[in-house]
């Protein structure tokens, strides 16, 4: 049951790192001293999209079959891995335009990027392999860490590792993941 949280957490937490949807609450951050409202916004964006996936995946489970779902899942952290390694030497996006309302700004900019991202079908595939409300659990927290970290660590954080060094830790992890699914 404790890895049904902390998979997800650790594979989430270190995918997410550095990600463009992070590098944006930073830069978010460093345009309003109200810091508690864009928190308030990115999580609930984060909890929309991700509880949204994560739902999906658990209902994906009781109509197709469990050696289908490992396989495709398997490919899916296989091309993740491998999208995220070519992407080594890529710019992300910069940062969006911030408005007088950082809530409103946090949650749209987590709302518009988040969908479709590495992360949210990840935290759907995990829905797929493990309780669905600890998969919920984990990826949350992970985001919950990341942005406090994006939005008070963040420069710091950011001046000692190298992007690089994050996306390539990412990508060796979700082709691991891959690797694992396919031999489990």
């Amino acid at each position: 049951m404790l890895a049904d949280l902390l998979i997800p957490f650790i594979t989430i937490a270190i995918a997410e790192f550095g990600d463009k949807t992070q590098l944006s609450v930073l830069l978010l951050s460093t345009r309003t001293g109200r810091h508690l409202m864009l928190l308030t916004g990115v999580m609930s964006a984060f909890l929309i999209v991700d509880g949204f996936a994560i739902l999906l995946g658990a209902w994906i489970t009781e109509v197709v079959p469990a050696n289908v779902l490992r396989i495709i899942s398997a490919a899916i952290f296989l091309l993740f891995g491998i999208t995220t390694l070519r992407d080594l030497d890529g710019d992300e996006e910069e940062g969006r335009t911030f408005d007088d309302s950082p809530l409103l700004s946090g949650f749209l900019v987590i709302f518009l990027a988040e969908w479709g991202d590495k992360t949210q079908i990840a935290a759907a595939i995990f829905a797929t392999q493990y309780n669905p409300w600890m998969v919920l659990g984990g990826t949350m927290l992970a985001l919950f860490m990341l942005s406090l970290s994006a939005i008070y660590l963040g420069r710091f954080i950011l001046k000692y590792i190298k992007r690089r060094t994050i996306t390539l830790a990412a990508g060796l992890i979700f082709m691991a993941m891959g690797v694992v699914l396919l031999l489990v």
